[in-house]
């Protein structure tokens, strides 16, 4: 039952779930389809709800597309082989004629659930594992608060941050905000980072007073 012709299907699915993880080992992590713009699809726009929401939920524009690819397609080949295994051997004697593309439809929408579960995590991962030197490559980046608040860098206290880096990988970070900053960003807020400092990230509250002071003070320097 291992190799039968009617596990084919799923055998491709993880073999090919393989080779793209393997793809974006041999790029170091990157993905020229990141999470947010390449899909040209505004899972907001009214024009297919429906559709949208079915993107949201399995994780589309959380996690680089290929990565989103890479464990739905293994998970896939692995769930459906094993419910193939076992449903097959359950009613090989009734020899349902449904009961492939039944199989086919119940292991897929398994794994779209538990692949939108595990993708960031391994998202993250990746991005350690590709993750460069130069810890100011995220400054002018733009991130969402996910604490309750990214508190102020002279309370002891630290907030965190989901951010995409310039390479498309997703990472969450530390942060506080900058003594000068007058507006701690809440949950669900937008910011951008300025500086990393003691392996913490300083960031602001986009579009703000303190983003404008901040790229006052920059323009300042630039020109001294």
């Amino acid at each position: 039952m291992l190799f039968s012709p009617a596990n084919l299907p799923y055998w491709i699915f993880l073999i090919t779930g393989i080779l793209l993880f393997l793809f974006m080992i041999m790029l170091g992590g990157e993905s020229e389809l990141d999470a947010d713009a390449d899909l040209d699809i505004d899972i907001e726009t009214n024009i297919d709800l429906s559709f949208g929401r079915f993107l949201e939920w399995a994780g589309i524009g959380k996690v680089p597309l290929i990565l989103m690819l890479a464990t739905d397609l293994s998970l896939w080949g692995v769930i459906g082989w094993m419910l193939n295994v076992w449903l097959g051997g359950i009613n090989q004697n009734q020899q349902l004629p449904l009961m492939g593309i039944i199989i086919l439809l119940i292991s897929l929408i398994i794994s779209l659930f538990i692949g939108r579960l595990i993708a960031e995590p391994i998202s993250k991962m990746f991005a350690e594992f590709s993750e460069d030197a130069s810890g100011d490559r995220l400054v002018g980046c733009i991130g969402t608060v996910t604490s309750v608040y990214i508190p102020a860098e002279n309370i002891n206290k630290i907030g965190q941050v989901d951010i995409f880096d310039p390479k498309g990988n997703f990472l969450t970070i530390n942060a506080v905000i900058p003594d000068w900053a007058t507006i701690a960003p809440q949950r669900g807020e937008k910011v951008i980072v300025i500086e990393l400092k003691q392996q913490i990230y300083l960031v602001i509250a986009k579009d703000s007073v303190d983003e404008e002071n901040w790229l006052n003070s920059s323009d300042s320097k630039n020109q001294n």
